[in-house]
């Protein structure tokens, strides 16, 4: 069967889960309700079912390709995108005064990851769109809003972000781009990015490239860099495409997966820019834009990984092997234990990173409705969470997936591999899953504490309350919590960030496993009687919520012994 997007699942986590109406009760939200929100996912399923998700196979077969200066994309592309601009879904959370829907961040959330189901590749499009958005809503001068904004809103111009150089990946500050005044308020940028996310295509109007690069007074590392606005096309006097600007495409990488959508390399020649935000205060703009795409690209993974149960779970119950030990099974191989076990660790792995991801997205909704510093505080804290454990919940998903289809799965004509290659590369861009977990374990802890134990404590609370409905459960997950607790006090004691820092990747995904436990179990509580969401959850606790405390062991052991081996010890 084909992809279905699970739209009646995100009204169960919405409603249940992740305490969503207090965001529609909020004044800034006000004019959105439950119903309009049921409406536009099943709409924005109907769309990622019927238009997006039949071009996700022929994508990765016939990848964006470049042909005399020219990127040709797949083969659909062009209509799909058409549809979710018509639709109006690149603005979902944009600024009404500038054709944006103004709904939610949630809202967005949920359906970026039933996008990312149907075809990642494409959806990557109006997600580097809709992060610029959000970067020039915050930072760019008014002529550069009511320039741009529209015409990004309504679909007809595309953004991008170009932050990576041949030899600044991560580190960023050590870029050569570089920016020169013209003398009449714009900036002659010259440099050359890599890894540009749709950096060009066929059916764009304008691109409009957000570039990081350095003004000639610009200090050297992070706090020289400014940001430029950089369109593939000069604005006329109209505001439409004129004259062609100084860049191009160089090249397309060859990539492992997400073949259709076109990752550029970009090479700037004095071409025209126009500064966003203040001079040399361009990382702190594009972090605008980079939070919370991090929270999208956790999205993408679920969204992934999603896609890649659903494909198994039709493969297991259509393929029949062997005899099977279920007494009015029919031979499928749904009916094998590890079969099984593996679908449903797929299933409880896909509900656990999508709570995590859209409760971060309620905080952070919460946290621009209110400006309430703990809303924005918790939002930052579950960022790096909702990111890392988001795509390593999409590897892994994927990986069993492959795994189901057993041989098939290594043949490329089934798909199941094509989930594995497209999503891998979600635990590397918008930071890696190491720099997110060094980020929680460092910047994320910085208030003392205060932002980790608040949402600690939001566990103890329901683990009480939940003690009365499934006791065995409650107590599992009051446990964990007490464990995570005593992992988080070890950090904060270590003043030698290195301390943290070997051990940062599995403590933050023993936070990853807590929340999940935390988000099964008020899944639990809201439904009556023992039914599916309650097996799941029991599934989840019994079986997966124990990795928390190898994971916590493993975070607390320090850096001495992963420095011990010397790089030539790691050689001999």
């Amino acid at each position: 069967m084909p992809y279905r997007s699970p739209v009646a699942d995100f009204s169960y986590v919405l409603n249940n889960v992740v305490d969503f109406e207090q965001v529609l009760q909020s004044e800034k939200f006000a004019e959105a309700d439950g119903d309009m929100v049921s409406a536009i996912l099943t709409e924005a399923g109907r769309l990622c079912d019927d238009v997006i998700a039949p071009l996700n196979r022929g994508g990765d077969l016939e990848g964006a390709r470049l042909e005399n200066g020219v990127v040709r994309t797949s083969p659909g592309y062009a209509d799909a995108f058409s549809a979710i601009a018509e639709g109006g879904w690149v603005s979902i959370s944009g600024d009404p005064h500038y054709g944006g829907m103004g709904l939610p961040m949630t809202v967005a959330a949920a359906v970026n990851d039933m996008m990312s189901g149907a075809c990642i590749a494409l959806q990557l499009n109006p997600l580097l769109t809709q992060g610029q958005i959000e970067a020039l809503e915050h930072h760019a001068s008014d002529e550069l809003k009511d320039l741009y904004l529209p015409k990004l809103m309504s679909g007809e111009w595309t953004g991008t972000m170009n932050l990576t150089e041949p030899h600044a990946g991560s580190d960023v500050g050590a870029l050569r781009s570089k920016a020169e005044p013209n003398g009449d308020g714009t900036y002659a940028v010259s440099g050359q990015k890599i890894y540009i996310t749709w950096g060009d295509g066929d059916f764009i109007n304008n691109v409009c490239h957000l570039v990081l690069a350095r003004l000639p007074d610009g200090k050297p590392g992070t706090k020289g860099i400014s940001l430029f606005m950089v369109p593939k096309y000069l604005p006329d006097d109209n505001g439409n495409p004129g004259e062609a600007n100084s860049l191009r495409v160089v090249s397309l990488e060859h990539k492992m997966g997400i073949h259709g959508s076109p990752t550029a390399v970009m090479e700037f020649d004095g071409a025209k820019g126009w500064l966003v935000g203040e001079k040399h205060g361009g990382m702190a703009a594009m972090f605008t834009m980079m939070n919370n795409a991090r929270l999208m690209v956790g999205v993408q993974g679920v969204g992934v990984a999603e896609a890649a149960y659903q494909k198994a779970l039709d493969y297991a119950m259509e393929r029949k092997q062997g005899r099977t030990p279920v007494g009015d099974g029919d031979g499928a191989i749904i009916d094998h234990a590890d079969v099984r076990r593996m679908l449903a660790e797929m299933r409880s792995e896909v509900f656990a990173a999508r709570a995590i991801a859209l409760s971060c997205a309620v905080a952070i909704d919460m946290g621009n409705a209110t400006g309430d510093k703990d809303w924005i505080a918790r939002g930052a804290f579950l960022t790096p969470i909702a990111k890392a454990f988001g795509s390593e919940t999409g590897m892994k998903v994927s990986e069993m997936g492959v795994q189901i289809h057993g041989g098939m799965g290594f043949i490329e004509e089934t798909g199941a591999a094509q989930f594995s290659r497209d999503v891998r590369i979600t635990a590397i861009y918008e930071g890696t899953n190491g720099i997110q977990s060094m980020d929680l374990v460092a910047r994320k802890l910085m208030d003392g504490g205060d932002a980790a134990c608040a949402i600690l404590e939001e566990i103890e609370r329901h683990a009480e309350a939940a003690r009365a409905k499934q006791p065995r459960m409650a107590e599992a997950v009051w446990n964990a919590r007490e464990n995570l607790c005593e992992a988080t006090e070890w950090m904060l004691n270590q003043k030698d960030l290195n301390e943290r820092f070997a051990g940062s990747v599995p403590y933050l995904m023993a936070w990853g496993r807590v929340l999940g436990a935390h988000f099964h179990l008020k899944a639990a509580c809201a439904e009556e009687g023992n039914g599916p969401r309650t097996k799941l959850a029991r599934f989840y606790i019994n079986r997966l919520l124990p990795d928390h405390a190898s994971n916590l062991a493993y975070a607390m052991a320090g850096a001495e012994d992963v420095y011990a081996l010397s790089a030539k010890d790691l050689s001999a």
